[in-house]
């Protein structure tokens, strides 16, 4: 069987495009695109060797983010934020191999902080 290569762009039902990106030798590479049905963006990052890598952002179907951060070979990896409906930040802390470290800091809706949490490495 042949392995795709190059651009790919594969489309909802109603001819909306789903995704957008490149193959080599059947494997996800370079950037891609996700996007939701009213054809706004879902999500957009990097694939290296068919593995999330760098920086990956995410939307809501308003446009408002929902999430942001990095992997390192499809763990998360560094700063990393997420958002309420509100736009108003959720969450914001570091990851480790995927898992969360040090203090993370906790909001409401309304964006005052709601707590704190030490995340100790395993």
């Amino acid at each position: 069987m042949k392995k795709k290569n190059g651009l790919t762009k594969v489309y909802f039902k109603d001819g909306t495009p789903e995704s957008v990106g490149r193959y080599k030798n059947g494997v996800r590479v370079g950037p891609w695109k996700f996007y939701l049905r009213n054809g706004r963006v879902r999500a957009a990052g990097t694939f290296v060797a068919g593995k999330l890598s760098g920086l990956w952002r995410w939307w809501r179907e308003d446009g408002k983010p929902l999430q942001a951060g990095r992997f390192v070979a499809n763990r998360q990896a560094g700063l990393w934020k997420r958002w309420h409906k509100t736009g108003k930040l959720m969450d914001v802390g570091k990851y480790v191999d995927g898992r969360k470290v040090g203090v993370w800091k906790y909001y409401d809706p309304r964006g005052a902080l709601k707590r704190t949490q030490d995340h100790w490495s395993r």
